[in-house]
C-alpha cells in the first residue's frame, strides 16, 4: 500500500507524463501539412466557386479560422476544410471533407474536386451556386454530396452511378431537369436521396427497386408521371422517411408492407382516380402518417388502430366518409390529428370532442358535433355539419343574429387595425394555431388547418412581420401564414356581386443573389369553392420580394356568405431561406360591392324649409350652366381624342399612372433611356419613386399600328395573369398621351440574345435553351386552354419572347392577340402577323386558331435549338428558311447537324432529339395534326410520348443540306448588320423596316443609341 506522501508524488508525475504525450502527439500532427497539389486544387475551386477568403498564408490543415470555423449544432453555415493527417508517418495531409454552407458563393460547381483523391464529403448547401453537376465527380470515392437551395440546372450525370460508396445524394430546391437516370441503382449503400423541388419528369425508373439500402427518399414537388411503385413499399425495407408531395405522380397509394423502421409517410396531392385506404402492414415506428389530398374514399380501415406509435395523422382534403372507427380511440399518443375536408357522417365522437390535442374535423358531413360553437376545446369543429339542406350561414354559427346588412368588408391579415387612404382594415392578429377556429366579429371568422415540418420550432407562429429592410406599406408589414389550409369565411353579407381584392406581398423570401432570394412560395386561392389561382407564387408575380400586388376578382354572394380558401398543394421550395418557410401567405382582405351607396349620415330629413330647397336647387342649376361654359370653352367638353375615348370604354383592371410620374421616371423620356422601337412606338426604360424598374411602351402619333392594337393590348394582358407573360403594371391617359408601363426585363428579346448583334448575345447552355422553350408553352397553354380568356397571340416569335434576369421566358406583345371563339376556328378578314411565323392556313386563306400560335412556337423552338434566325434574304432568288432546312436534315438522318455548335458537347441528345422532333410536329402544314400547347408541354418534359410526325412537303427539297448551310453562313456575313424581323399586315404592304404590332424590346436598334446609352447595361 502506497503512503499518502508517495500518492502525493505520483499524481503530479501522472499529470506531467499525461500533458507530455499530448503535446508529442500534437506536435507530430500539427507538423503534417497538405499536400502542394491539393493547395493548388484548393486555389482553383475557390476559384470556380466563387470563394475569396480562403488564407493561403496558412496551411489550409493547420486549422486556422479562415479554413475551419466552429459554429453551433444544426447551423446553416459551415466554413470548414478538414485533413486526414495521418498518410506518410503522420507528416502529409489530404483533404477528405469540404463543407461551405449559407456563404452565398456565385460560381459553378467544380470539376477540379477530382484533385482531391480522398475526399469524401462536399457539402455546398445554401448558396448561389449556378450550372450543372460535373460527370467527373462519378470518378471519385465520394460518400456524401449535398447541394440543397442553390440555382444548379441540368440532368442528373448517368457518372454519379459509378459511387458506390455513396450513402448521401442531396439535390433538393434546385433547377434540375430531366428523368431520373435508371443506373442509378447502382448506388449499392445509398442511404438518402433527396430530390424535392426540382423540375425532373418522368417515371420513377424499375431499376430503383434494386436500391434496398435507402432510408429517406423525397421527391416532393417535381413533374413525375406515372404511379406510385409498387417497390417502394414492398423493397426498400429500411426505409425510415419518405415525402412525395406535388410530386405529380398519379394514385393509388400501394398497400404498405412491413417496414419496421418507417417513422415518417407524407403523402399528398396525387393525379389519377379516386381508390380506397392503402393496406397498412406492421408499422412499429410510424410517428408521422399524412396522406393529404390523395383522392382516398370509403372508411377508415379497424386497423389503422393499430399503429399505436403515431402523433400526427393527417388525412385531410380526400373523399373519405363513413363514421369515424371508435378503435382510432387506441391512438393515445396522438398529438395532432387532421380529418378535414372529407366526407364523414354520424356524430363526432366523444374521445375526439373531449382531447387536450390539437384536431381538426371541419368541413365534414356530421349529423351533430356534440358543441354548440364551432370549436370545442382544441378541436375545430367549423362547418363540419352537412349542408345540404342548410343553405347559408354554417350551423355553429347559426346563433350570431346579423344586425345589418353588409355591403363591404376589409381585413388586415396578421396586423392591427389600420386605417388606408380613408378606409379601415379591421385587426387580425390572433396568434392561431394547427387546428384553430377564430371569430373577430359577428361578420367574418378564419379557419387554419396544419403544421410547419421540419422548421425546429416548439410552436408553429402563423403571423409574420416583414423582417426586409425596405419600406412597405402598412397593410403589408405583417401577413397570415397557414402550412396548409387557411379559409376567410364572410357572413351578415347582401347578396349582390362583389369585387374582391386579395393584397399580397412576399415578406419572408427575400431579392438579390443570395440563397435566401431562392425560395419559391407556391399555392392555390379558391373564392366561393372555384379556384382562381394556382400555383401562384406572389414573388414572381409582384416582380421582386417585399413588393405589393392586388389580385382582384369577382364573385356573387347567394346566402349571405362569402369564402375564400388557400391551400398549399405540396408545390414550391420548404427549406428556404430556412426550414418551414411554404404555404399560403396573405396581407389583407378587400370585399367591396360596387354598386351600394352609403346612406346620409343623419338619416331622415334635416329641418330645411323649403324655400331653402328652392334658393339652393337654383343657386346650383346656375353654378352648374356657369360651370360647364367655362369647362366648354377650355375644350374639356368637347369630344375626346379618339384613343383616349376608346380606351376609357374598357373596364381595365390595372393601374393608372400620371404623364408626371412617367416623365420623372424616364428623365422626360431622355434618348439614353430608350431600349427599343417598335411598331407602336418607342420604349423607354425607367424607374418610379418606389424603385421599380419599368419599360415604357410609348404611342407614336405616326404609328400605323393605331388604337386598336393599343386598346387591344390593355384590355388582354389586364386580364391575363401568369409567370410567362409579361406583367403589366398599369398605363397612362393624359390628352394625346398613351402609354403602357411593364415590368423591366433585364435580359432583352430572345431573338437579341440567340441572332442579336454579336456583342450582345447571350451564352445559352441547353438546360437554359430547355428551360425558356418550356416556358414558351406553358405560357401559350395558359392562353389557349387555362385562362378565362382563350387568346390567340397571333405573332409568337423570338422578339416577342423577353428574358428576365433569371432568363425565365415571358410573352409579351399583344397588340394582334384574338380572344378564340367557341367554335375555335374562325376566317380573319384583317391577317396580321409576321412574315416566317405565321402558319399556312391563316397567311394564305384567314383561318385562325389556337393552331397558328401552336406552328409559331414550332418555329421559335427550332431557332433556339439552332440559334439561327428562321428565314434570312438577300434577294427573292437567296433565301433561307430554317424549316425547310430542318425537313433536308431529317429525311438525310442528320438532326443534330441543326444543334447551335455554341451549346457545345455539355448536352442531353435525347432533350434536344426530343424538343427538334416537337418543332416539327408543331409545323405541320396541316393545323389539325399539331398538338395543343398543354401536350406540347408534356412532350417536353418527357410526361408524353412524342407523337409520330407526319412528314409534310416543303418548298427547299432540291437543295442538299450542305448548300443550304453555306447560303446561310453567307447570309449571316453580308447581314450582320440587318437582322430585322420582318413584318405584314394584310391590309398593307410587306416591310422590313418596322416590327410587329408592338416589339417590346427589338433585335437591333441604332448606333447612336448604344453610343448614347447610359451606364446601365441592359444585358446583365
Amino acid at each position: 500500500m502506497y503512503s499518502s506522501s508517495t500518492s502525493k508524488m505520483f499524481f503530479p508525475r501522472l499529470v506531467f507524463s499525461s500533458i507530455f504525450i499530448v503535446c508529442c502527439l500534437a506536435t507530430s500532427t500539427f507538423g503534417a501539412t497538405l499536400a502542394k497539389d491539393e493547395v493548388e486544387a484548393l486555389k482553383s475551386i475557390g476559384e470556380t466557386l466563387g470563394k475569396r477568403n480562403w488564407d493561403f498564408g496558412i496551411d489550409p490543415c493547420s486549422r486556422p479560422s479562415s479554413w475551419e470555423e466552429v459554429v453551433p449544432p444544426k447551423s446553416y453555415y459551415a466554413n470548414n476544410v478538414t485533413c486526414d493527417c495521418t498518410f506518410s508517418g503522420n507528416t502529409t495531409c489530404h483533404v477528405i471533407s469540404i463543407e461551405l454552407k449559407g456563404q452565398n458563393l456565385t460560381g459553378t460547381l467544380p470539376p477540379e474536386l477530382v484533385r482531391f483523391p480522398y475526399l469524401q464529403k462536399i457539402d455546398l448547401t445554401r448558396n448561389y451556386l449556378s450550372g450543372p453537376i460535373p460527370p467527373a465527380w462519378g470518378s471519385m470515392q465520394l460518400t456524401d454530396i449535398s447541394l440543397l437551395g442553390n440555382r444548379l440546372t441540368g440532368s442528373i450525370p448517368k457518372e454519379l452511378a459509378n459511387l458506390s460508396n455513396l450513402t448521401s445524394l442531396v439535390l433538393e430546391q434546385n433547377n434540375f431537369v430531366g428523368t431520373l437516370p435508371p443506373a442509378l441503382w447502382n448506388l449499392h449503400n445509398i442511404e438518402r436521396m433527396l430530390l424535392n423541388s426540382n423540375n425532373f419528369s418522368g417515371e420513377l425508373p424499375a431499376e430503383f427497386a434494386r436500391l434496398t439500402t435507402l432510408k429517406e427518399f423525397r421527391i416532393s414537388d417535381n413533374n413525375f408521371t406515372g404511379k406510385i411503385p409498387d417497390f417502394i413499399f414492398q423493397n426498400w425495407t429500411k426505409l425510415e422517411q419518405i415525402f412525395i408531395e406535388g410530386s405529380g405522380l398519379s394514385g393509388p397509394i400501394p398497400d404498405i408492407g412491413a417496414l419496421e423502421n418507417l417513422e415518417y409517410m407524407i403523402i399528398s396531392d396525387l393525379n389519377g382516380a379516386e381508390a380506397t385506404f392503402p393496406q397498412l402492414g406492421k408499422l412499429p415506428k410510424l410517428e408521422r402518417l399524412m396522406l393529404r389530398s390523395c383522392n382516398l374514399n370509403g372508411e377508415l380501415p379497424d386497423n389503422l388502430s393499430t399503429v399505436t406509435t403515431l402523433k400526427i395523422l393527417d388525412l385531410s382534403f380526400n373523399r373519405l366518409s363513413g363514421k369515424i372507427p371508435t378503435k382510432l380511440s387506441a391512438l393515445s399518443n396522438l398529438d395532432q390529428l387532421f380529418l378535414n375536408g372529407n366526407m364523414f357522417t354520424g356524430e363526432v365522437p366523444g374521445w375526439i370532442l373531449n382531447t387536450k390535442e390539437k384536431m381538426d374535423v371541419s368541413y365534414n358531413n356530421f349529423t351533430s358535433t356534440g358543441a354548440s360553437g364551432c370549436e370545442h376545446n382544441s378541436v375545430n369543429l367549423f362547418a363540419s355539419i352537412s349542408r345540404v339542406n342548410n343553405s347559408g350561414i354554417v350551423s355553429c354559427l347559426a346563433s350570431n343574429n346579423c344586425t345589418k346588412t353588409l355591403h363591404f368588408l376589409y381585413i388586415n391579415c396578421g396586423g392591427r387595425e389600420e386605417n388606408v387612404n380613408g378606409t379601415t382594415y379591421e385587426a387580425d392578429y390572433y396568434a392561431a394555431g394547427p387546428s384553430t377556429f377564430f371569430q373577430s366579429t359577428n361578420t367574418w371568422a378564419f379557419s387554419n388547418t396544419g403544421i410547419f415540418l421540419g422548421d425546429d420550432r416548439p410552436d408553429d407562429i402563423y403571423v409574420s412581420e416583414n423582417m426586409q429592410l425596405l419600406m412597405i406599406d402598412e397593410l403589408y408589414r405583417t401577413a397570415r401564414l397557414s402550412p396548409s389550409s387557411l379559409t376567410y369565411y364572410a357572413f351578415c353579407l347582401a347578396n349582390r356581386t362583389y369585387n374582391i381584392s386579395l393584397h399580397f406581398a412576399e415578406i419572408q423570401i427575400a431579392d438579390g443573389q443570395n440563397f435566401s432570394s431562392l425560395g419559391r412560395r407556391i399555392f392555390d386561392v379558391y373564392i366561393q369553392g372555384k379556384r382562381v389561382l394556382k400555383d401562384f407564387n406572389i414573388k414572381d408575380e409582384a416582380g421582386g420580394a417585399a413588393k405589393p400586388i392586388v389580385k382582384n376578382f369577382t364573385a356573387t354572394v347567394e346566402d349571405g356568405t362569402l369564402e375564400i380558401h388557400l391551400r398549399w398543394a405540396g408545390k414550391g421550395t420548404t427549406s428556404i431561406p430556412v426550414r418551414g418557410v411554404y404555404g399560403p401567405l396573405i396581407s389583407a382582405i378587400s370585399i367591396f360591392d360596387p354598386g351600394y351607396i352609403p346612406p346620409p349620415e343623419n338619416g331622415g330629413s334635416n329641418g330645411i324649409s323649403i324655400g331653402m330647397v328652392a334658393g339652393i336647387v337654383a343657386g346650383a342649376a346656375f353654378a352648374i350652366f356657369l360651370l360647364g361654359g367655362v369647362l366648354w370653352w377650355n375644350g374639356c367638353l368637347r369630344q375626346k381624342n379618339t384613343l383616349e375615348r376608346d380606351l376609357k370604354g374598357i373596364e381595365l383592371q390595372t393601374n393608372s399612372f400620371t404623364l408626371r410620374q412617367i416623365k420623372a421616371a424616364t428623365n422626360n423620356f431622355d434618348a439614353a433611356n430608350k431600349i427599343g422601337e417598335g411598331g407602336f412606338g418607342p420604349v423607354y426604360k425607367g424607374i418610379l419613386a418606389d424603385g421599380t424598374v419599368i419599360a415604357v411602351k410609348q404611342l407614336s402619333a405616326r404609328s400605323k399600328q393605331g388604337n386598336r392594337e393599343f386598346v387591344t393590348e390593355i384590355g388582354m394582358i389586364s386580364a391575363l395573369q401568369h409567370p410567362h407573360l409579361v406583367k403589366l403594371y398599369g398605363c397612362c391617359i393624359e390628352g394625346n398621351q398613351l402609354l403602357l408601363i411593364y415590368e423591366y426585363l433585364e435580359n432583352n428579346s430572345l431573338a437579341r440574345a440567340l441572332f442579336g448583334p454579336e456583342e450582345f448575345q447571350l451564352k445559352l447552355d441547353w438546360p437554359t435553351r430547355r428551360k425558356i422553350c418550356i416556358g414558351i408553352a406553358r405560357g401559350l397553354a395558359y392562353l389557349h386552354e387555362e385562362s378565362r380568356l382563350k387568346v390567340v397571340h397571333r405573332d409568337i416569335k423570338a422578339t416577342n419572347v423577353l428574358l428576365d434576369k433569371n432568363l425565365n421566358p415571358k410573352i409579351s406583345d399583344f397588340g394582334l392577340a384574338k380572344l378564340d371563339e367557341e367554335d375555335n376556328t374562325h376566317i380573319s378578314t384583317r391577317v396580321a402577323g409576321t412574315y416566317g411565323y405565321m402558319a399556312p392556313e391563316y397567311a394564305m386563306h384567314g383561318r385562325l386558331s389556337d393552331k397558328a400560335d401552336v406552328y409559331s412556337f414550332g418555329i421559335v423552338a427550332l431557332e433556339i435549338v439552332s440559334g439561327r434566325c428562321n428565314t434570312k434574304s438577300r434577294s427573292k432568288e437567296e433565301s433561307f428558311y430554317l424549316l425547310d432546312w430542318a425537313h433536308i436534315l431529317k429525311e438525310k438522318g442528320n438532326l443534330l447537324d441543326l444543334v447551335d455548335p455554341r451549346i457545345g458537347s455539355e448536352c442531353n441528345i435525347e432533350e434536344v432529339m426530343a424538343m427538334i422532333n416537337v418543332a416539327l410536329l408543331c409545323t405541320n402544314l396541316t393545323a389539325a395534326a399539331r398538338p395543343s400547347m398543354s401536350s406540347v408541354v408534356s412532350m417536353l418534359e418527357g410526361r408524353a410520348a412524342i407523337s409520330e410526325f407526319i412528314d409534310s412537303s416543303f418548298s427547299a427539297k432540291e437543295m442538299n443540306a450542305e448548300a443550304m448551310k453555306k447560303l446561310y453562313l453567307q447570309l449571316e456575313q453580308n447581314d450582320a448588320d440587318n437582322s430585322q424581323t420582318k413584318s405584314m399586315l394584310a391590309d398593307g404592304p410587306w416591310t422590313s423596316s418596322s416590327t410587329s404590332a408592338a416589339d417590346l424590346y427589338p433585335v437591333n436598334l441604332t448606333s447612336g443609341y448604344w453610343q448614347n446609352r447610359d451606364s446601365t447595361n441592359y444585358v446583365q
